[in-house]
C-alpha cells in the first residue's frame, strides 16, 4: 500500500514538474538565420559616445540602434550660458558614406529651454549601403556645424 501511494506521488510531481517546465518555456525556438544573428548582434553593440565641446554648447551623442526601421540616437546638450532653445529635428541630420542624407522624425525629449537636454532622436527608413554614418548637427552654440561619425563594420 506505501509503495503504491509513494509511485502515484511521484507521478503526480513529475507531470507537476513537467507542466511547469512546459509552461514557461520561451515562445518560438527557433533556430534564428544568420542574418537576424547579425542583426541582434548590431542591435546589442555598444556604441562609443562621441563628444563636442566646441562653442558654449557641449553635446554628446551615443548611438542606441543603428538598424532596423529606426535608427535612434541619445544627444546631450549642455550650456553654463544661455538657454537651449534649438529643435534638434531642425538642427540635425543623418549622411552615409555616399552622400545620403536622411531628416530625424522624432524627438523623444524635453522642449526647449535650460541649461541641459537630453533625449533620443529617431530617424525612420535608414536604408545604408556605406561603411560609417555621421550624425551632423548644424548652427547649435554658435558652432557651424559639428559631426559625429561611427564605423558600421
Amino acid at each position: 500500500m506505501k509503495s503504491r501511494i509513494l509511485i502515484i506521488l511521484s507521478i503526480v510531481v513529475f507531470l507537476g514538474g513537467f507542466f511547469i517546465f512546459y509552461q514557461n518555456r520561451p515562445a518560438g525556438q527557433n533556430t534564428p538565420s544568420a542574418n537576424q544573428m547579425g542583426q541582434q548582434a548590431n542591435s546589442s553593440q555598444k556604441w562609443e559616445t562621441k563628444t563636442d565641446d566646441q562653442g558654449q554648447v557641449s553635446i554628446k551623442v551615443t548611438p542606441q540602434a543603428l538598424n532596423g526601421s529606426q535608427w535612434k540616437f541619445q544627444i546631450v546638450f549642455d550650456t553654463h550660458s544661455g538657454s537651449l532653445d534649438d529643435d534638434p529635428l531642425l538642427v540635425a541630420v543623418l549622411v552615409d558614406g555616399k552622400g545620403n542624407t536622411y531628416q530625424p522624425t522624432a524627438w523623444e525629449g524635453p522642449g526647449p529651454g535650460g541649461h541641459h537636454r537630453e533625449g533620443i532622436l529617431v530617424f525612420n527608413d535608414v536604408v545604408l549601403e556605406s561603411p560609417y554614418v555621421e550624425l551632423k548637427v548644424m548652427e547649435v552654440g554658435g558652432i557651424t556645424e559639428r559631426l559625429f561619425k561611427w564605423s558600421l563594420e
